[in-house]
């Protein structure tokens, strides 16, 4: 048997210090109207003992939790696939991580969990929620607007709250812009049958993609245009589409780099070179994928870990719900995008 080790108390941390009990609850509870050097002395008696918050009866005195949900509504396959999704993890964790605060991952399976996951915010569980990868018809949002959460989303949304209100807090890429910009490349290059594998249509991102390769292409034939769904299975169908159909094709616009992985091998299989018979360019600049590709993929870079860490700064600097208003240290409840550029390999 092991013996049990008592944990320091609030009255053993005050009786070090030599204050009161309420004192030490102040000062580790983040509250004001201490004076500095009893702070340090309660901090100095934290230290030498070893205290340890209670954290559940912290949340009752301060009602934060110090916890933020990530909701990601994707399927835990599509997730652990896509190494956008870790990137994106990875930037909303060093930001939290340097403030001290734990992440709780969401997923969603279906239409099933969304329920899950709303009561689960209602809850009082957390201090407010990251949301990424949302699709068009999504209930998620009108759910989390409704549990009352403090929210930013990661992504163009495509709604707004309207009534004046300030719409949605959120953290997006240049996606048409740097459409357009991998379009217009193709095009100096030469290229004059340039195709679109999009990505998932029900997703702003791809959308914003589409409108920017349309903004290059105007009346292109819409026989150049097919649609897919951010994955290199996706990538290969669509490429096999296009290929049967159009077949003179030259060059290849594809909604991210797993699209362009799945196209390129089918080019391969056709006989077809990169970049000599088709030019390709997709979409990200997700390391190692855009590299080890054969040839390396031309693509259009987005600083995604940037995204994850500015998502969770701007929740921090809350609060940021739908029609919230920032204190005057923060930003406008508003969108921030930020910029894209075409990074130059052997495949265009």
């Amino acid at each position: 048997m092991t013996e049990a080790v008592s944990r320091p108390t609030l009255e053993a941390v005050a009786a070090r210090a030599g204050v009161s009990r309420a004192t030490v609850s102040r000062v580790v509870n983040g509250g004001d109207g201490v004076r500095e050097p009893l702070v340090e002395r309660v901090r100095r008696a934290v230290e030498e003992l070893g205290y340890v918050p209670n954290q559940a009866a912290r949340s009752l005195v301060t009602k934060r939790h110090d916890a933020i949900a990530v909701v990601i509504a994707e399927p835990e396959a599509r997730v652990f696939a896509d190494p956008f999704f870790a990137l994106q993890l990875r930037g909303i964790s060093k930001e939290l991580t340097a403030r001290d605060k734990q992440l709780v991952l969401l997923l969603t399976e279906g239409r099933a969990d969304h329920a899950r996951v709303a009561r689960y915010l209602a809850g009082g569980h957390v201090d407010g929620a990251l949301v990424f990868s949302l699709h068009l018809d999504d209930p998620l949002p009108g759910l989390i607007r409704t549990a009352g959460v403090p929210t930013v989303f990661g992504g163009r949304p495509d709604w707004s709250d309207g009534g004046g209100a300030p719409g949605p807090v959120y953290v997006d890429s240049d996606n048409r812009g740097g459409a357009r910009a991998a379009v217009r490349h193709l095009v100096g290059l030469g290229r004059t049958r340039i195709a679109h594998i999009t990505g998932a249509l029900d997703q702003t991102s791809a959308v914003d993609r589409l409108d920017g390769y349309r903004d290059v292409m105007g009346d292109a034939d819409p026989g150049l245009v097919v649609e897919s769904d951010f994955t290199p299975g996706g990538g290969e169908r669509a490429m096999r589409e296009l290929l049967d159909r159009r077949p003179d094709v030259d060059a290849l616009f594809a909604a991210n780099d797993l699209t362009a992985l799945g196209a390129l091998r089918v080019l391969r299989e056709r006989g077809l070179r990169v970049p000599g018979d088709v030019a390709v360019i997709g979409f990200d600049d997700v390391l190692p994928v855009a590299e080890e590709c054969d040839p390396p993929l031309t693509t259009v870079r987005q600083d995604i870990e940037e995204m994850g860490r500015l998502m969770a700064r701007l929740l921090l600097a809350g609060p940021a719900g739908p029609g919230a208003a920032w204190d005057r240290t923060g930003p406008p409840a508003a969108g921030v995008v930020l910029p894209t550029t075409l990074i130059r390999r052997a495949s265009a």
